[in-house]
């Protein structure tokens, strides 16, 4: 039996890039992979594929593969153009490491040293943009180098150049590339925010006013009525810094237990939400008027304090799990009116993301779960375990990206089939 032309060029079609053969398949998926910082594309951890299942075998999705070797740390991973990138501590150096999307360790390429105090390891997760690869490391320590090789083209030490002081668990922020600037926070008495030529590393601004040292959050920038905004945390409050000038627009305060202020701030339609342990939760509302820009809350909660899984915004409702309060409970908040809708234990204490209409939650235990994300209840579809091995708990974030989950737990990166 013979196929149409159709289906054979569908299926066996050949394309010929730069004098190599690859199948259309192959260079398709190199494509369209993309997860190149954390928290995704838009850093709101919302994934936008489809297809995904709805419901996963007893023992869970199909294990792919697993890589080992990329050192202790909770970084998470990034991925584009047919590559992942995480990092790691290798002995006693920051390592930030490349593999395909079969799990083979490409290359390795040390980035200072490494955290070795408490809970050590790396935090933040590499930034990919175009060619070019960011990564701060947790003694401050900013590379630029390339993705496809992992060649240094500059670096600096953000801490050292502006007399500033790591947080107590060292800097965790995955850089953010705005148009030709890297934006990092070093904190201290000199600025809150750098912003670095992402071809030289020179400085293009800086930003000061708040004499604090660096949170533990990854900033995000937002743009309302005009003006374009970085937010993010400080060790005790949360700041909004023009993206183009430097100018600090605000500074609030918000204080949280130990001062672990580590939550991506959440923005929608003029709004900032953030979520810190004890602290709780807090949404305001952003008023801008001739170029400046303030900050008003419009509702306090008590009934979601996140420690460090993060959260995400689905169909007007925040989910995210609380540490102290409610029990290290997964919470779903109103995003509007800040009502609890409802505290359930599920997979225990973690981090998440959202892909296809479901969310990923993984326990800082091992524990995995799929959840549909409604307001009712804590609606857990399927769940399992991912393989005992890594040590510490398994901070790192997941992502859902192309098919698959990616989960990273001490030196190990799992790969699920979710398709």
């Amino acid at each position: 039996m013979f196929m149409s032309l159709a289906i054979i060029r569908k299926c066996i079609s050949i394309i010929l890039i730069g004098g190599l053969i690859v199948t259309s398949a192959a260079y398709a998926a190199e494509q369209e992979a993309l997860w190149p910082q954390f928290h995704g594309p838009n850093r709101d951890n919302l994934s936008t594929e489809k297809g995904l299942l709805k419901k996963w075998p007893k023992e869970g999705p199909e294990l792919l593969w697993r890589s080992q070797g990329l050192g202790h740390g909770y970084s998470s991973v990034s991925i584009a153009a047919g590559m992942i990138y995480t990092a790691g501590n290798i002995e006693k150096e920051t390592v930030i490491t490349a593999l395909n999307m079969d799990g083979k360790v490409l290359w390795q390429v040390k980035n200072g040293k490494g955290w070795t105090g408490d809970r050590p390891g790396t935090r933040g997760t590499p930034t990919i943009d175009g060619d070019r690869l960011y990564h701060e490391s947790p003694l401050g320590d900013v590379v630029c180098l390339q993705a496809k090789t992992g060649k240094k083209i500059w670096e600096l030490n953000i801490l050292d150049k502006y007399q500033s002081k790591h947080p107590t668990w060292a800097l965790a922020e995955s850089l953010l590339v705005d148009g030709d600037n890297v934006i990092c926070c070093p904190g201290g008495p000199q600025t809150c925010m750098v912003a670095l030529d992402k071809n030289t590393g020179a400085v293009v601004w800086k930003a000061a006013g708040t004499n604090e040292r660096a949170g533990y959050a990854s900033p995000i920038v937002a743009e309302y009525k005009g003006l374009r905004i970085i937010i993010t945390l400080t060790l005790k409050g949360m700041i909004g810094v023009n993206a183009d000038t430097g100018e600090l627009l605000w500074h609030v305060k918000h204080v949280s237990y130990a001062d672990e202020n580590v939550f991506t701030p959440i923005y929608h339609d003029g709004q900032v939400f953030i979520s810190s342990i004890k602290a709780g939760s807090v949404k305001w509302k952003i008023n801008v008027k001739d170029g400046k820009a303030s900050v008003e809350e419009i509702w306090r909660s008590k009934e979601l304090d996140n420690h460090h899984g993060g959260g995400v915004l689905v169909n007007g409702y925040i989910y995210s799990s609380s540490c102290i309060y409610n029990g290290s409970k997964w919470i779903c908040l109103d995003f509007k009116t800040g009502e609890k809708k409802y505290a359930e234990k599920g997979v225990g204490k973690g981090s998440l993301t959202y892909a296809d209409g479901m969310l990923y939650m993984l326990s800082e235990n091992r524990a995995v779960g799929l959840v549909r994300p409604t307001p009712d209840s804590y609606g857990l579809i399927s769940s399992f375990k991912i393989p005992k091995g890594g040590k510490g708990n398994s901070w790192a974030h997941p992502v859902v990206c192309d098919g698959r989950l990616y989960i990273r737990h001490g030196e190990f990166l799992y790969a699920y089939s979710v398709r």
